[in-house]
């Protein structure tokens, strides 16, 4: 795992500021740095690395190939390197090292583009291809099909720039309104949006090729979920034989490292799952890691213990104050682009814990996207049944109704949620802030500049929605394309990198991810009110009986007690940095209404991680 940076011109570089930007993300890649140049100074690659699969100085990138024609920096893993490198070696390829990196740079030789299809992994890399006589010089970028690891990038003026986080990128401060709108509507920024203007993401599962002679970027998706064509012959026990063996060698590609390795265990259903896995695979006690709040009903960690007794862990507990803001001021000066899920800051503390036992972790992202998991969807599948009947512009009409009332109030929210009847709850329920509530936390002329593009992030979710064979597929599938990669995904990548620590995610193995969604009738992942069928039918198999399957949980946080116990004057002090067409008098009367006992924790928590991230990226500028 490590950080990237590089940049293209039309003109030669400074190279002194290449490097500068590159040590940006030293956080992400504290054990060696590099960089490289071309022969006409007009492309720079850097490379911050964290090492983990040949540690020697054989791995440092950037990393030349094909006698200095390729050239490479890569962020992330490939699980299936060596089975790529056997195929390679039988063809005729000399490694000089045992990296994954060096097998990257083999098969883009071989395969060309198209060797991104054949790799098993996470990743965000970018390589530099010289040319030759059928094609000039290019610059070929791709990420992970689920979106484990990040890529920024700006192309302008005749220079293109792209990096692992936002921070890294040289561009004006400038806050792009569309981005804005988004964040507050879902607590996240989704495919290829920004906060700042001119700056876009790769999304998940694309490529792009930026030709230097023209200087011109072409971008494409290289995969796609499957369409759902489910199993419907097989048994209960069929599936999860398979879902269980694509889990085991899931996680054994994953405990591949050169360097220590242990679990981040919540007690709950995916990460115990992992767990079980792992210890099967490992020859050695598997170390465990769990966050503790006392006296919280969110606290997970005896059931995190059940687990780790039962399979005789190396078990790590770490307390965590419930009533104390002070983890996000130790957080903030790594903030550069706004994420809403406060889960962050356990997941920030509990990636510090094990980062002083090991320097890679496992954990359970994904499962509920493949397997059913969120309580969203059997709410759904139950307000169908009773509600099926309503037309849909009494939900309309219901929900205008509901949007009308103060943000917080109990119930407001899962009225609204109903606009598009019981299926489409979650484009319509968010929890931060729905089309009314923007319209009264945006400044009236910025509001009216939005017009009717400010139902753009719902618009957005329903495409996603409308791809799909039935409820829990068309459901799941929306997830899995949004608040997986855009939310999750990013929390994971932003927590674990804060301290040099490797996350690896087993359920994002592609082929569990292809069997799941094609394969898996969704009968067997919500009915009745059940979530994850499938999954405690494999989970009755490989867990303690002990343990409660019908919980869901994960790393949480109280919010709004944090937030109540902030002396009044200085939460609002906090909020000082948010953008001018932010309304500081809705914002002033949604701190009332917390204190008031109104359930706005989740939307201050947004709004400080906006003023925190426009901060810092008008002080790095």
């Amino acid at each position: 795992m490590c950080g990237i940076y590089g940049l293209a011109g039309t003109k030669p570089l400074d190279v002194s500021e290449v490097m500068r930007r590159r040590d940006l993300l030293s956080h992400r890649g504290p054990d060696d740095a590099g960089s490289w140049t071309s022969g006409d100074g007009r492309v720079a690659l850097a490379h911050r690395r964290l090492s983990i699969i040949d540690v020697s100085p054989a791995g440092h990138q950037p990393m030349l190939g094909n006698g200095g024609r390729h050239v490479i920096i890569f962020n992330g893993e490939i699980y299936n390197y060596r089975a790529l490198r056997s195929e390679l070696e039988k063809i005729g390829c000399v490694f000089s090292s045992h990296s994954d990196t060096e097998v990257i740079l083999a098969a883009y030789r071989q395969w060309g583009m198209q060797c991104i299809e054949r790799m098993n992994g996470m990743f965000a890399f970018a390589l530099y291809d010289a040319g030759g006589a059928e094609s000039g010089p290019a610059l070929f970028l791709a990420r992970d099909r689920a979106g484990e690891k990040p890529l920024y990038f700006r192309l302008a003026e005749g220079c293109f720039e792209f990096a692992s986080e936002l921070k890294a990128i040289g561009t004006s401060p400038r806050i792009s309104a569309q981005a804005v709108n988004h964040y507050l509507a879902l607590g996240y920024l989704p495919g290829d949006l920004c906060l700042l203007d001119g700056v876009r993401k790769l999304p998940p599962a694309h490529a792009a090729r930026l030709d230097l002679t023209r200087f011109t970027l072409n971008t494409w998706r290289y995969w796609r979920l499957p369409a759902y064509s489910p199993d419907t012959g097989a048994g209960v026990d069929a599936l999860a034989d398979q879902a269980q063996a694509l889990l085991q060698d899931s996680v054994a590609l994953r405990l591949q490292s050169d360097v220590p390795l242990g679990v981040l265990l919540s007690g709950g259903l995916d990460s115990s799952l992992v767990v079980a896995a792992a210890t099967q695979a490992s020859r050695s006690p598997v170390k465990t890691f769990t966050i503790a709040i006392p006296g919280s009903p969110l606290d997970e960690s005896a059931h995190a213990a059940t687990v780790a007794r039962h399979f005789s862990t190396d078990h790590h507990r770490l307390e965590l104050d419930q009533s104390s803001l002070a983890v996000i001021d130790d957080f903030a000066p790594l903030v550069d682009e706004p994420l809403a899920d406060s889960s962050l800051l356990p997941a920030y503390v509990v990636s510090r814990l094990t980062r002083r036992h090991v320097t890679v972790a496992l954990g359970g992202d994904g499962g509920d996207e493949l397997f059913g998991g969120y309580r969203d969807y059997a709410h759904a599948l139950a307000d169908q049944a009773r509600l099926g009947w309503v037309p849909g512009h009494l939900f309309r009409a219901a929900a205008a109704l509901a949007t009308q009332l103060p943000a917080g109030v109990r119930g407001r929210n899962r009225i609204a949620s109903l606009k598009g009847g019981p299926f489409q709850q979650i484009v319509w329920g968010s929890p931060y802030f729905d089309v009314t509530l923007r319209r009264r936390i945006l400044c009236d002329e910025y509001a009216a500049q939005l017009g009717v593009a400010i139902d753009a992030p719902e618009e957005g979710l329903l495409a996603l929605f409308s791809v799909g064979a039935g409820p829990m597929d068309r459901m799941t599938r929306t997830h899995f394309g949004s608040i997986l990669p855009d939310d999750f995904l990013t929390k994971v990548d932003r927590a674990s990198m804060a301290h040099g620590l490797e996350m690896r995610s087993p359920f994002l193995d592609h082929r569990l991810i292809e069997f799941c969604f094609a394969k898996v009738p969704e009968q067997w992942k919500v009915s009745g009110g059940e979530t994850r069928r499938l999954q405690k039918h494999l989970a009755r198999r490989m867990l303690p009986a002990a343990l409660d399957l019908n919980r869901k949980q994960g790393f949480s946080i109280p919010v709004d007690e944090w937030l109540r116990a902030e002396v009044p004057g200085r939460l609002a002090e906090r909020f000082d940095q948010l953008p001018d067409f932010i309304d500081r008098d809705e914002v002033q009367a949604l701190i009332g209404g917390l204190h008031a006992g109104r359930t706005n924790g989740a939307r201050l928590y947004a709004l400080l991680m906006l003023a925190i991230a426009c901060r810092n990226l008008k002080g790095r500028r």
